[in-house]
């Protein structure tokens, strides 16, 4: 089995929980200014609304951290455990001005992790029993990258390259470009570096067969039915690594790990995830907000 995912370095993401701060709090939380008392302290709660994925937990702690130190936060699930409505996630205790001038930033990065993360493990179990392996793809939102990735790892995906830099995927319009299959794959493996693999997109048996005969490590079946996948496999699945990609639905992913291809690469884990339902609220106590109030 997986060990848990890492979460990613803090200067890959803590860059964006300034940026929250900066574009929600501002200048100060005019609200809260004018009816709660800067000395008034009290607690809340993370709860979850719906079945979910806990994802994010200490990037929430960070936008509290950055607005009162003093502001202390438990966590109540670990990253990756599933947890149903009604599930308190999280505990914040301190000061209730900075508690509130977080809420909305906080919840904001847990609706979106938490969204990815159990988006993801229903891919990864409605193929339970194939070998093919879940992996995410760069359709990440800008900035977002290391922690939508992080999020898709813990849910149960593998992650694909981070960026251009540091995997050789040849996609169709390098293809084009190069004049061929065969003229792509072997221009690629005259100048690559020595721990990079050669990975090529094709949408035909032929263009599958030319990049193999040409030093292909892995190919990338993009948008083949279901019938022409299998073709590949029996021919040269124990010759190289066989990715599929595009068009990958809850609905016909089993289909496709059925093929006995090695991975599928799924955009929609990051593109198309649901945000997932979280709140605050703060607990019952003189002088605190009542639970059940909005926040905009």
């Amino acid at each position: 089995m997986r060990g848990p995912a890492e979460l990613p370095p803090a200067h890959t993401w803590h860059p964006l929980v300034a940026r929250a701060l900066e574009e929600d709090v501002g200048p100060g939380d005019v609200s809260s200014a004018l009816v709660i008392p800067a000395s008034l302290r009290g607690s809340a709660v993370i709860e979850a609304r719906q079945a979910l994925v806990v994802c994010g937990l200490d990037v929430a702690r960070a936008v509290f951290a950055a607005l009162d130190p003093e502001l202390e936060f438990e966590r109540g699930a670990p990253d990756g455990e599933r947890v149903q409505a009604g599930a308190v996630i999280a505990h914040i205790r301190g000061p209730l001005r900075p508690l509130l001038a977080g809420e909305r930033a906080a919840l904001n990065f847990l609706m979106r992790l938490c969204g990815v993360a159990s988006f993801t493990r229903r891919f990864v179990e409605a193929i339970s029993g194939c070998r093919a392996l879940i992996l995410d793809t760069r359709k990440t939102l800008p900035g977002w990258r290391a922690l939508d990735k992080y999020a898709t790892a813990v849910g149960g995906a593998h992650n694909h390259r981070f960026g251009l830099y540091d995997g050789i995927l040849l996609k169709d319009n390098h293809v084009a470009a190069a004049g061929g299959v065969a003229l792509a794959v072997k221009a690629a493996l005259a100048g690559r570096a020595d721990h990079l693999r050669v990975q090529v997109e094709v949408e035909s048996l032929g263009d599958a067969l030319a990049a193999v005969e040409a030093g292909a490590d892995s190919l990338l079946l993009d948008n083949m039915d279901v019938d022409a996948i299998r073709e590949v496999v029996e021919q040269l699945g124990s010759r190289v690594l066989l990715e599929v990609s595009g068009g990958v639905r809850l609905e016909n992913v089993r289909r496709l790990a059925e093929t006995g291809v090695h991975r599928i690469s799924i955009g929609a884990l990051t593109h198309s995830a649901p945000a997932a339902d979280v709140a605050l609220e703060i607990a019952h106590g003189p002088g605190a907000t009542p639970p059940g109030g909005a926040a905009a």
